[in-house]
């Protein structure tokens, strides 16, 4: 079903995507959630044995399948949706999935390889990125673990995850923002304000802390419509420094962001960063067809620093 997934990067000129459409429980009426098809490696049923990890394992983990050699970590996507920062240490065993076997998504993206337990598959829908509402439209946003949502052929409301959120969760010792990540970065002169558009909100809490650290002004906005509203809005060009978009964002796209940025003679001026954790090829291919002037994967410090300040400091 997800082959080739690589073909679909045609779908960024239309501002389109394609989320694979999900269930975490056996009800009739059971909640649909869905993900980018981009991070996205393959799905398999897994009836093999887990290596379970060291200690309690009553978390988000399940532990570690072997795929081919390669051995993935393992987390129960109903789990991480009962976890609580708050709680961390809850038992989330009531939560989890039964079943037979093993459905699980194997996914890869901010450079790590990933293999999300689920109960069943709907199908793979096609949207365009205006047909996704961010998740406040409907109240769905549960610790930030919705970024979107949209409409199943039925009508009934998709919850787009945050994955993104779900690594931060899952795996705290990858974090790349703690203090000591951020120190060898140092600050920025410069008076322009850098836009960065995110819609998962710990990356963006990320982003910020990166771009304060840096001494930069900055705004955030949690979709691209939003970044290009206030960009072309009276006077607010001319001021601006940068821009550093994600790529998957309801209403309109990252790779939409930086066309219409670049086909404009007010703004093409303007270096545009890409910030995903969906670092394909084709999807760097594609940043550099559209004229991006850098791709970072997902929030790394050092190159963002390196981005900024050389765009930057030549600039009054």
């Amino acid at each position: 079903m997800i082959s080739d997934i690589d073909k679909t990067t045609s779908l960024h000129l239309n501002n389109e995507v394609q989320f694979l459409c999900f269930t975490l429980d056996g009800d009739l009426d059971s909640q649909l959630y869905a993900m980018n098809v981009f991070k996205i490696r393959e799905i398999i049923y897994y009836d093999g044995e887990f290596t379970e990890t060291a200690g309690e394992n009553d978390g988000i983990m399940l532990g570690f399948l072997t795929v081919r050699g390669e051995s993935i970590p393992l987390v129960d996507m109903k789990r991480w949706l009962y976890y609580s920062s708050a709680d961390p240490k809850r038992d989330l065993r009531p939560y989890s999935i039964t079943s037979k076997k093993s459905l699980v998504v194997i996914c890869n993206f901010s450079n790590y390889t990933v293999g999300l337990k689920i109960l069943g598959v709907k199908r793979i829908i096609q949207k365009n990125w205006s047909e996704v509402s961010m998740g406040s439209d409907y109240g769905l946003e549960g610790e930030g673990k919705v970024t979107a949502t949209t409409k199943y052929d039925d009508g009934c409301v998709i919850q787009i995850l945050d994955v993104e959120r779900m690594i931060t969760d899952a795996f705290p010792m990858l974090d790349n923002f703690s203090d000591l990540k951020l120190q060898p970065i140092e600050s920025i002169d410069s008076d322009k304000i850098v836009l960065l558009a995110e819609d998962s909100k710990s990356v963006a809490k990320s982003l910020q802390k990166i771009i304060e650290k840096l001494d930069l002004k900055y705004f955030t906005f949690p979709n691209g419509k939003m970044l290009l509203d206030y960009l072309f809005s009276e006077g607010a060009i001319q001021n601006v420094g940068a821009i550093i978009t994600d790529l998957e964002m309801p209403m309109v796209s990252g790779f939409e962001v930086l066309k219409r940025v670049k086909e404009s003679p007010q703004t093409r001026h303007i270096p545009v960063i890409i910030n995903s954790s969906m670092s394909s090829d084709s999807n760097k291919q594609m940043a550099q067809t559209l004229h991006a002037d850098g791709f970072i994967t997902k929030s790394n410090p050092i190159e963002i620093e390196e981005l900024l300040k050389s765009f930057l400091e030549n600039i009054k």
